[in-house]
């Protein structure tokens, strides 16, 4: 390997079943992020993968098209991210934005596309969802902001939903909210859904399994009960260790 390379992710392999929340955890710089990235083909250059294989319904993202891949992304595996301003388009408004994801993926004509963005605005339980769909991105709080790239992101129906990070930057009522949302959502839609998160006490509480990663590897994966009780890891204990502190304090 070239001395200028880093591996940032290397023999990472986990599977996500239908209707499961799986949590990705680790520190910043644990390669989670990667993950969640690699899995739509959306890292950034310089970077690249370099081997391995991302299955989803049965074929390789690795070997699709970028054309193939555009019709998996939104469509088939949707994204949010952990701060929805950025993610926004300031000049449109939210309705605007979801109708015109709606359009590209689902094909609908422009009335139709905006029903449904009001249809997805009251789901995520917006208030006057046919009003706030006329309004643009600073009109709304970071919590409703983010309530707003949900609604984009299951507007197409996906299968798997991936959320890096999405309530870090919110305060911890309004964090409390988003993820209730998701749990019903998730269950409503039985969603598929990786959740990438740095914090062991989300992941108690919102997923059904969890990848702990450490400098590019996991170094655990089970059953949330299981590794919080038994942990096999020391990487994991630490973690563990930080959350019953918190919990005490």
């Amino acid at each position: 390997m070239d001395d200028s390379e880093v591996e940032a992710v290397k023999d990472v392999s986990f599977k996500v079943n239908k209707g499961e929340i799986i949590g990705i955890l680790g520190e910043s710089g644990s390669g989670k992020s990667t993950v969640a990235l690699s899995i739509l083909r959306l890292i950034s250059s310089p970077g690249k993968i370099t081997c391995g294989e991302i299955i989803f319904n049965g074929a390789d993202l690795l070997k699709l098209t970028e054309s193939e891949m555009i019709k998996i992304r939104g469509a088939k595996i949707a994204m949010i991210f952990q701060d929805p301003f950025s993610s926004l388009n300031p000049v449109l408004t939210v309705g605007d934005q979801i109708a015109e994801a709606i359009e590209l993926h689902q094909g609908l004509k422009r009335k139709e596309a905006w029903q449904k963005a009001i249809e997805m605005l009251e789901i995520v339980q917006i208030k006057n969802p046919a009003g706030r769909c006329k309004n643009y991105p600073h009109q709304f709080s970071g919590g409703m902001r983010q309530r707003v790239m949900i609604a984009m992101a299951l507007s197409c129906n996906p299968k798997l939903l991936i959320a890096d990070e999405p309530t870090t930057a919110l305060d911890v009522t309004v964090q409390a909210e988003i993820l209730r949302l998701l749990k019903e959502l998730q269950q409503k839609f039985n969603l598929s859904i990786i959740y990438i998160t740095h914090n062991f006490g989300i992941v108690k509480h919102l997923c059904d399994r969890v990848v702990v990663m450490n400098k590019g590897k996991i170094v655990e994966e089970g059953e949330i009960i299981k590794v919080l009780s038994n942990p096999k890891d020391e990487y994991t204990k630490k973690l563990i260790g930080c959350l019953n502190e918190l919990n005490r304090s």
